[in-house]
């Protein structure tokens, strides 16, 4: 029943922007902790970005600090990752996940950026 659906991304030229948001059902959202992974062709899941239940996020993939944002709406169960100045190297499968402090945790399916000409 818990469902983690990203949507979001797709084709972006090199410099370019897009947003990808995460939709949340099936838990309390407000009592998880959600968090951006990515994993670029050929390499390792990595954690892009994170933020707590009480809404301070923090950007861990120093590459990515300063151009992505990560921020949630507990209204909409929803957290949103917005991705600015976009370059090859941020060609992805972009995972939402979702944790409980203490509990269960949460994957998503993933969706696809690709930093493209």
């Amino acid at each position: 029943q818990v469902k983690l659906v990203e949507s979001g991304g797709g084709l972006v030229p090199p410099g370019g922007s897009t947003r990808l948001s995460c939709a949340v059902s099936g838990i309390t959202f407000s009592r998880y902790i959600m968090r951006w992974y990515r994993q670029p062709p050929g390499n390792q899941r990595e954690l892009v970005a994170e933020i707590g239940t009480d809404g301070g996020g923090t950007i861990s993939t120093d590459s990515a600090k300063g151009r992505f944002t990560i921020s949630r709406d507990n209204a909409k169960n929803t957290v949103d990752l917005q991705m600015n100045e976009l370059n090859s190297d941020d060609t992805a499968v972009y995972y939402c996940h979702a944790e409980k402090p203490g509990g269960p945790e949460f994957w998503g399916r993933g969706t696809q950026v690709t930093v493209s000409s």
